[in-house]
């Protein structure tokens, strides 16, 4: 059963990146399914893989317009990753930073704004801890942090702060796909198109401009390459 959670946990993930939605969600709800069993039973050994397979459930939830019910996983995974990070956080705050990420975007996503920004500050301050201490391993994720804070940060008006995450983010992403194209220019694409609009927002559109032209740039080399992703 452990296994069966796990395998249908990765289909519902690559079912989602093909575009079949519907099916993703299935496979996602089963696994939920397993796990909740498996962790009621032996708490230790499967509270971590319920929780991830809650964050995989509320993204497939998403995808449907299901934003309440993503909402709820998405709780449930942050609770449970908040504990078990409380026990032991050399190896749970990855996993409680992404799950934050995930409840910020949920939360904005049903006009709760406040609370969307401090799931998200939340998720880009243990981001910027652990990139401190291991950057190789966390840079890419606190500048998806900042990407996510700059969102929430516009939400609620404040449009400085969110340029400043905005900026950062561009800044983190441009070293990233310097030593990997690659992997990153898609990445630094998203976060220049971002960048341009926290920088109309605070009315420097020639530079807003500029960030935008540079996205599309590299979008139409992706696009080329690979038309269909």
């Amino acid at each position: 059963r452990p296994d069966l959670a796990m395998s249908l946990n990765n289909l519902a993930t690559m079912l989602s990146a093909v575009g079949q939605r519907e099916p993703a969600l299935e496979a996602a709800q089963e696994a939920v399914e397993l796990y909740r069993d498996l962790s009621a039973a032996n708490p230790a050994a499967f509270r971590s893989n319920f929780a991830a397979s809650l964050n995989t459930l509320a993204l497939r939830l998403n995808e449907v317009g299901q934003l309440e019910q993503a909402l709820e996983a998405a709780q449930e995974a942050v609770s449970i990753r908040r504990d078990l990070c409380a026990a032991n956080p050399a190896a749970f705050r990855p996993n409680l930073a992404a799950s934050l990420n995930t409840l910020a975007n949920r939360l904005s996503n049903v006009g709760q704004r406040e609370q969307a920004l401090e799931a998200a500050q939340e998720a880009a301050d243990l981001h910027r801890d652990l990139s401190a201490s291991n950057p190789a391993a966390f840079r890419q994720n606190l500048a998806k942090s900042l990407n996510n804070l700059a969102n929430a940060l516009g939400d609620v008006g404040r449009r400085e702060q969110a340029l400043e995450a905005a900026q950062e983010a561009v800044d983190l992403y441009r070293n990233l796909s310097s030593a990997n194209p690659a992997a990153f220019r898609p990445n630094l694409a998203i976060s220049l198109n971002n960048l341009g609009n926290r920088l109309s927002e605070v009315g420097q559109h020639e530079q807003a401009l500029k960030a935008a032209q540079e996205a599309a740039d590299l979008y139409r080399d992706l696009s080329a390459a690979n038309s269909d992703a």
